[in-house]
């Protein structure tokens, strides 16, 4: 039995992670903000903890609570897509910060927090990024502010597999495909089960020549 860490498991992607790891009899430690998304999660078979990822202190006493632990896995699930747009027209001043915040700053603020309490060496943490944030496969314009989000957390999730590496965790940021969950719509080409399933046996055979890598959910390489 392995410890899962899941920040952002209240819907989606995340909620799926909670149900898959639960289901298998693993430990399974779910973040949540709203107290009908705990009560979910907690009956799947969850732990949970409060965690609002814009707050500092929610971050700071997130980290606290789980002093004692030793994680196995982490997976940073938060993340919100932001305006829908086709061209390059300047984003709103809130919007901005608003994606930025949650896509970018929360996963810098936790990944060396979480580092510490990582099983070591094998620890592996992953982020849910996207295609849309690979600078090489870009080939639109839609929804840029989203796209500069998920490659500004590539980045961070690739300095992190530097930073981290010596204590023998592996890091990986995730395309999770598009997925139909309430962020990719219906028209989606991926079942969230079939999607989570695949990142789920990329994670359990993942070793050390995937720490700092770009993954799509079925394990092939992505180009940064």
């Amino acid at each position: 039995m392995k410890t899962v860490l899941i920040v952002g498991a209240s819907r989606g992607i995340g909620l799926e992670f909670a149900r898959q790891y639960a289901a298998e009899g693993h430990r399974v430690l779910a973040t949540y903000r709203r107290s009908e998304d705990g009560e979910r999660l907690r009956a799947l078979g969850a732990q949970t903890l409060a965690l609002d990822v814009l707050d500092a202190g929610s971050r700071a006493a997130f980290v606290q609570a789980l002093a004692e632990e030793r994680i196995d896995i982490a997976i940073l699930s938060a993340g919100i897509y932001g305006p829908t747009t086709e061209g390059v027209e300047p984003p709103d001043p809130a919007e901005f910060d608003r994606v930025m915040r949650t896509n970018v700053l929360a996963p810098m603020a936790l990944m060396p927090a979480l580092a510490p309490l990582m099983v070591a060496p094998g620890g592996k943490l992953a982020v849910l990024s996207s295609r849309m944030g690979s600078t090489t496969l870009m080939n639109s314009t839609y929804g840029w502010l989203y796209r500069a989000s998920k490659a500004a957390l590539n980045n961070a999730l690739k300095a992190a597999s530097l930073a981290f590496a010596a204590r023998g965790l592996v890091c990986i940021a995730f395309h999770p495909g598009w997925v139909r969950t309430d962020m990719g719509g219906p028209d989606a080409d991926l079942d969230v089960i079939d999607s989570v399933a695949s990142m789920r046996e990329v994670l359990a055979r993942a070793n050390g020549s995937h720490n700092g890598k770009f993954l799509n959910y079925n394990g092939e390489h992505l180009a940064w």
